[in-house]
């Protein structure tokens, strides 16, 4: 939960009403005038909505908002504190609860914001026969809301004790769309027990943990621990109360999804769909290029240090009659490094040497002169752990004598070797190989061995991704129907449009088999361009069928009894489920959620798309008692 004031110690509703009496600030029958305030409070709904954002650290992206609740204003009730102080006092607490969330609901669904509403509830509130029996999924309905919008963040005002009771209770509600959160992790009375117990989607970090992290170690190692145990159990974190910048960058540093507090956004009556660039840009990281990693996700060999020679020399007081020398003394040198003081200046080719010798009276001239007067001063100079396909882009991108020169390699400035043109393209081909050795041999896209190494790639990248399960309907049927011939060609189609929907630059697209594939999304724009496949395919796929099954929508064939059966024509399901950095922690959990999400797609008839809404667990576990 977001501070609630910008005093230094805020009071309770208690001392704040001591405090008050000593100064002579309240009268004697304060307790009545309270009660009588709360009465109107409640009858005319005097009450204001305050919507705080909540980001993703990897981009600045708006998650969705905490919902926050005012009293009236210049009344000793503005304070939510205070306010259910009374309430509770009065026995009206579940009844001020009903009247926060109506009114949360109501703005947000008027104010049009975007994203998820985080929804503070209390586990006695959420336990109530007339919460369970749907009255909130009733209300979102008359306010047109999904409910899979709305995450019930659970929050303590007193101890909890029938976990089993709330265990059913939370699951009651996740059967109805809703996810959870647990506010304050590390405060309050048994938040690290809730969090075993009910393993919910996200898990918030109280701001003391959070406040002055970038400064102390003991903050930072329970943050920490905290990401660490979420990496396990599947729930996303949310870091609460970041106030500067130093906090928020350390946060993103710790691998912590997301993030909300005074320096993102204030809480405001209307906040703003967008945070503002200089909050976000240190924040953004750039996704990872396909380029870099075509052939062979994830194998770190595949860097200038696996071509790295460690050769001989010289420093620019070597003369050219010496580099001379060296040249004609061994027939293997093709190339020099000038290098002075540790950092290499240029590269002296052996046949520009030789050539330049042979002139007439060019050793003459020149033998006695500084080798530095016949280098290169611009050569390719690469770090070693530069990958294979950017130093092969350089170089294609570079003027042709490179290629035949070599490149200086280099330990962040410092010389350590050189690498010639031959040995990266027998690298690059070799590369080549594999890859076409794991690729799908019907439609020559990546298989099995290049998909697990692409999600091992972009889960060590630390990036948010969306993997998708693209799977065609009633394929079989087809195939038996109009051949197999025509099987593959609708597969062959399949791909094609997949391929042309994805963007080049940042989605991977592989073939498992069959009529099964798999879309690894950066584009921010995925479910768009999903959509789009799903138009084209049924625009394209028309072309596959005789005119009479086109017009009545189906074919029919013969099944093992003899009886003739219609089918309908094929159509395309797509599962999509949407990956945030740390939530999963192999390929084979990943690939498991999107078939999970394919078979949801399924269910629908006809072309459809199914987007997984709900943060999966993908590993069950629980904490000691003790």
């Amino acid at each position: 939960m977001a501070p609630l004031s910008n005093a230094p110690f805020p009071l309770d509703a208690e001392a704040a009403e001591l405090i008050a009496r000593a100064a002579g600030g309240l009268p004697p029958n304060a307790d009545d005038q309270m009660l009588s305030l709360l009465h109107e409070i409640i009858a005319q709904r005097k009450l204001t909505a305050l919507f705080q954002p909540i980001v993703r650290m990897r981009n600045g992206e708006i998650l969705g908002y905490e919902g926050l609740i005012r009293g009236p204003s210049n009344t000793p009730l503005h304070s939510p504190l205070a306010l259910f102080k009374v309430a509770r006092t009065h026995n009206l607490s579940v009844q001020m609860e009903y009247l926060c969330r109506h009114i949360v609901l109501t703005r947000f669904a008027q104010s049009g914001l975007p994203g998820n509403l985080f929804l503070n509830v209390t586990p006695g509130a959420l336990m109530q026969p007339e919460a369970i029996q749907g009255e909130t999924l009733r209300y979102l309905e008359n306010l047109g809301v999904n409910p899979q919008r709305i995450i019930i963040e659970l929050t303590e005002n007193e101890p909890t004790y029938d976990y089993a009771l709330l265990r059913n209770a939370v699951m009651h509600y996740r059967d109805m769309g809703f996810q959870i959160a647990i506010d304050d992790l590390g405060e309050g009375f048994s938040s690290l027990r809730l969090w075993s117990e009910l393993q919910p989607e996200y898990v918030k970090i109280d701001m003391h943990f959070v406040q002055g992290i970038n400064n102390d170690p003991m903050k930072l190692q329970f943050v920490r621990s905290i990401q660490e145990i979420a990496e396990k159990s599947g729930s996303i974190v949310i870091a609460e109360g970041i106030e500067s910048q130093a906090e928020l960058l350390t946060i993103r540093d710790l691998g912590i999804a997301c993030g909300q507090g005074y320096h993102i956004a204030r809480p405001m009556a209307e906040p703003p769909v967008s945070i503002p660039e200089d909050v976000t840009k240190p924040l953004r990281r750039d996704k990872v290029p396909l380029a870099a990693n075509k052939y062979g996700p994830g194998k770190r060999s595949a860097t200038v240090f696996k071509l790295l020679r460690e050769t001989q020399y010289v420093t620019p007081e070597i003369t050219n009659d010496h580099v001379y020398d060296m040249f004609v003394n061994d027939p293997q040198l093709q190339a020099l490094p000038v290098v002075s003081n540790g950092l290499p200046i240029g590269l002296i080719n052996r046949y520009s040497m030789v050539e330049r010798f042979a002139r007439l009276y060019g050793r003459e001239l020149y033998g006695k002169k500084s080798c530095a007067f016949f280098m290169d001063p611009n050569p390719i100079l690469t770090e070693q752990d530069t990958s294979l396909q950017d130093l092969s882009n350089l170089l294609v991108q570079a003027e042709s004598h490179h290629l035949s020169n070599g490149f200086i390699i280099t330990d962040r400035g410092q010389y350590v070797g050189l690498g010639t043109g031959h040995d990266l393209l027998r690298e690059i081909t070799q590369m080549q190989i594999d890859a076409a050795r794991h690729a799908n041999p019907l439609t020559q896209l990546p298989g099995n061995v290049p998909i697990n190494d692409h999600i091992e790639y972009l889960l060590q990248s630390g990036v948010e991704f969306c993997i998708c399960y693209c799977d065609l309907d009633h394929f079989k049927p087809f195939n038996d129907v109009y051949g197999y011939r025509k099987g593959d060609d609708m597969i062959q189609l399949t791909g094609r449009i997949l391929q042309q929907g994805c963007d080049p630059h940042h989605d991977f697209i592989g073939h498992i088999g069959g009529d099964d594939f798999l879309i690894m999304f950066q584009s921010e724009d995925w479910e768009r361009r999903c959509r789009n496949m799903l138009d084209n395919f049924t625009a394209q796929s028309s072309a596959f069928y005789y005119d009479e099954d086109r017009e009545r929508g189906g074919y029919f064939s013969e099944d093992r009894q003899g009886n003739r059966v219609q089918h309908p024509l094929v159509s395309i399901s797509l599962g999509a489920v949407k990956i945030e950095p740390a939530q999963y922690s192999s390929p084979h959990q990943i690939a498991s959620a999107a078939t999970r999400a394919k078979k949801q797609a399924k269910k629908t008839q006809g072309n459809s798309l199914f987007i997984e809404r709900r943060i999966p667990v993908v590993f069950s576990w629980a904490l000691n008692d003790s």
